[in-house]
């Protein structure tokens, strides 16, 4: 990787890893909503796996992903996040998540499907850790229905809105110096000469 897409991926884990403060405080405050089904929390698991995916499509190397997950993670330990050290362990598994889904690729791919793909397999890593740290009580019946709200929100949330906002940067400019944009103005290029 290059210095600027160390820089990038630094950023983007930085700026969420102050996010989720925000972000994990809506947890609490759903809690009442979620008290009677427990596995409707999973709905909004996908916002955590944002960072990776955004570094993985923006910066587009190997690590991205996960250094991005694991600074955005480590940073809202280090300011008080309400997990503690399981922040960084859920970083870790969401940023793997990620790079395994654009590996799988061998990192060529940055469409909207790979991405989504990208989404599913943090929420399915991260679900395990879930499952037997914060939610051991909870009936297999209820993990399951969990597991699967995860999956959605990983692809939709994660995947989807991720996507979307990397396409929407990369139509302002401003990833003009990354792979992204480079990527875009070829395609608008590409557009241009078949319009032509």
């Amino acid at each position: 990787m290059r210095t600027i897409d160390l820089l990038v991926s630094v950023a983007i884990g930085a700026a969420f890893g102050v996010a989720f403060l925000g972000y994990g405080a809506l947890y609490s405050l759903i809690g009442p909503l979620t008290a009677a089904f427990k596995p409707a929390e999973g709905i909004l698991a996908g916002i955590w796996f944002l960072p990776a995916v955004l570094a993985a499509l923006i910066v587009r190397k190997p690590g991205a992903a996960l250094l991005a997950e694991l600074v955005a993670a480590t940073l809202e330990m280090i300011l008080g996040g309400q997990w503690g050290w399981g922040t960084v362990v859920s970083g870790l598994l969401q940023g793997g998540g990620v790079e395994i889904g654009f590996l799988l690729f061998v990192y060529r791919r940055f469409t909207l499907p790979v991405a989504m793909l990208g989404g599913v397999i943090a929420a399915a890593l991260e679900w395990v850790w879930e499952r037997f740290s914060y939610y051991p009580e909870m009936s297999w019946t209820f993990a399951l229905l969990l597991l699967a709200f995860f999956l959605v929100s990983g692809a939709l949330l994660c995947g989807a809105l991720g996507w979307a906002a990397v396409r929407a940067l990369g139509a302002t400019g401003a990833l003009d110096a990354l792979p992204a944009g480079r990527d875009r103005d070829r395609e608008r290029r590409a557009a241009a000469t078949t319009a032509a």
